[in-house]
């Protein structure tokens, strides 16, 4: 089992050696000597807990620590002051600052080791319930919480890199009449399977796929032009039919699908929620049109149809 990762950052090598030799044996442990370095440091790995000396020369404790809080990468890591300043006010104000814990100097290895692990417990504790929270329960994809956060970071970094980003809304045709068919037990299985179904085409950090509610899906991913977003999407659609699940709707003798989606190089000053409106208004078009296809918005403002 990996160990936990902690980071020091203390511009005393006595000190960050006297740390790391307290806590070597249960965490990796890399020290820093500047706040700078630990700054950087911090962004580069996967911390579970960092121990920061209040008074150094470059970048004082208090400074870095909101600068820590401020960083997207960095701000859930706990940080633990340490500190020669026996002074309420220095740890009011780094509580304040967002600390978990404050240590006064000097300190005995057996207190330093029980905060240690009390902060890495919680933070433990604290990521399940975290990431629990953005899972839907039914299909173990994210969720609709976790698609509205990370849309958006996905949709500002298209726009940084000036790649193609495609959105797409999905819905299970005909769902009601599936669930008064065969009832909800059976209509809960059947989100399931189309859930793990389409899931499994998205392998890439960059892609996003997620339960909107309901019978209705969501999907963000970068990279895809306009046509290899489509022929990706259409193969969706065919995998979810290819399933062969029983059902009696006026569409297929099977369970379907009908997607709606765009694909888009994304400028600053364009607004997402329009172009999620517009995939939604695909999805409405593959409906309309008879259900079980993909209605597609190119990037040359052409509207293509898979049938």
């Amino acid at each position: 089992m990996d160990k936990d990762k902690v980071l020091i950052i203390d511009d005393s090598a006595v000190q960050g050696e006297f740390l790391c030799s307290v806590l070597s044996g249960d965490y990796e442990v890399t020290t820093c000597q500047t706040a700078r370095e630990g700054l950087d440091k911090a962004k580069e790995g996967s911390f579970s807990l960092i121990l920061l000396d209040i008074v150094m020369p470059d970048m004082d404790g208090f400074m870095l620590l909101q600068e820590l809080k401020a960083t997207d990468l960095t701000r859930h890591i706990p940080v633990i002051l340490l500190t020669s300043l026996a002074d309420i006010q220095y740890e009011e104000r780094g509580l304040l600052l967002g600390a978990v814990d404050y240590v006064a100097k000097p300190f005995s290895p057996v207190i330093i080791k029980a905060r240690v692990n009390t902060h890495i417990q919680l933070y433990h504790y604290q990521t399940h319930f975290k990431q629990q929270a953005l899972v839907d329960g039914l299909t173990g994809i994210p969720n609709r919480r976790r698609y509205e956060s990370d849309s958006l970071t996905k949709w500002q970094d298209a726009i940084r890199f000036g790649l193609p980003f495609s959105i797409f809304m999905m819905d299970i045709d005909h769902f009601k009449l599936y669930n008064d068919t065969f009832g909800h037990p059976a209509g809960d299985q059947v989100i399931s399977s189309v859930a793990k179904t389409v899931s499994a085409h998205f392998r890439r950090a960059t892609d996003l796929f997620a339960r909107y509610g309901g019978e209705e899906f969501v999907a963000v991913f970068l990279g895809n032009n306009s046509q290899s977003a489509f022929d990706f999407v259409k193969s969706i659609r065919q995998a979810v039919e290819d399933l062969h699940i029983p059902h009696n709707s006026p569409v297929s003798p099977w369970v379907t699908v009908s997607i709606g989606g765009v694909s888009i190089i994304p400028k600053a000053g364009d607004d997402y929620a329009t172009f999620l409106k517009l995939a939604d208004t695909m999805l409405y078009d593959a409906k309309r049109f008879g259900r079980n296809q993909v209605v597609w918005y190119s990037e040359n403002k052409e509207q293509w149809r898979e049938r």
